[in-house]
């Protein structure tokens, strides 16, 4: 499949990629590495009554076989989608990987974002060592179409998720590696690959001028919040909510504060 392809299937085909709830100003879900649209499913409950909440699966999660794509190319995605759902513009929640796509996308169609919030995620690339480590573990996957090994879905619960979710909620953890041993390897190695060769956008968050809300779990074994607070600083207009004993999956690992942030954040600014 094309990237041309891929992202008209965002235009074309919306209803099947997205949950939609709601009616009032938009405000568009997109998932992190592994994960998919349900993981906002305690978002799109809070806002439902106020806001036109759209959660939607990003590529990984919608063609097994999708070939090479990187993050401006999910953005082109993004772009579709919103045509897809008949809006000009719309606050921009992602979610780590989600977060990294948001970024560029208020960058490459700064007209259509009224706002982002930015769950978990950060500006500058990895680290040159954690690079090669994912590298690694999904390079033998590229060519595979069967699920990878159900070890590799429980080693990854280390990077997504907290200590204290591990400890007081191990099925929410379970369910996830559930889903995750039944993605194809071939779909996780270009996911992950879409993102871990990208660029420092820093020197351009000066360009976002619309609010943002940065949303970081305390214990995200994947991001610590001291690599999201730089962002603080080049944004425009940002403010920054700490989630308590969570994760690198905030808002699920903490979905009422989680929820009050965005739901304050929304209602302050929108």
């Amino acid at each position: 499949m094309s990237d041309e392809t891929a992202t008209a299937m965002y235009r074309a085909r919306t209803d099947a990629l997205t949950t939609d709830v709601g009616e009032g100003q938009p405000v568009v879900f997109a998932h992190g590495t592994l994960m998919d649209r349900t993981m906002f499913a305690p978002q799109l409950e809070a806002l439902r009554d106020e806001y036109r909440a759209v959660a939607y699966d990003l590529r990984a999660r919608t063609d097994r076989y999708a070939p090479g794509y990187d993050l401006w190319d999910l953005a082109d995605d993004c772009d579709a989608l919103l045509d897809g759902i008949g809006e000009d513009s719309a606050v921009i929640a992602g979610m780590s990987m989600g977060g990294f796509m948001g970024l560029r996308f208020a960058l490459e169609y700064p007209e259509r974002v009224d706002g982002l919030i930015l769950i978990d995620s950060m500006a500058t690339p990895h680290p040159e060592d954690e690079r090669a480590e994912y590298e690694a573990l999904v390079e033998p996957y590229e060519d595979t179409l069967e699920p990878m090994p159900r070890e590799i879905a429980e080693g990854s619960t280390a990077e997504l998720f907290g200590e204290t979710t591990h400890e007081e909620t191990p099925e929410l953890v379970e369910a996830w590696v559930d889903r995750w041993a039944t993605y194809p390897g071939r779909a996780v190695h270009y996911e992950l690959n879409s993102w871990l060769g990208r660029e420092d956008v820093t020197d351009r968050l000066s360009e976002i001028d619309v609010p943002v809300l940065i949303v970081h779990g305390e214990e995200d074994p994947s991001i610590a919040p001291a690599q999201a607070e730089p962002m603080l600083e080049e944004l425009p207009d940002a403010e920054m909510e700490l989630i308590p004993e969570a994760g690198h999956t905030s808002n699920l690992e903490g979905p009422d504060e989680t929820n009050e942030a965005i739901r304050s954040f929304l209602d302050e600014r929108f």
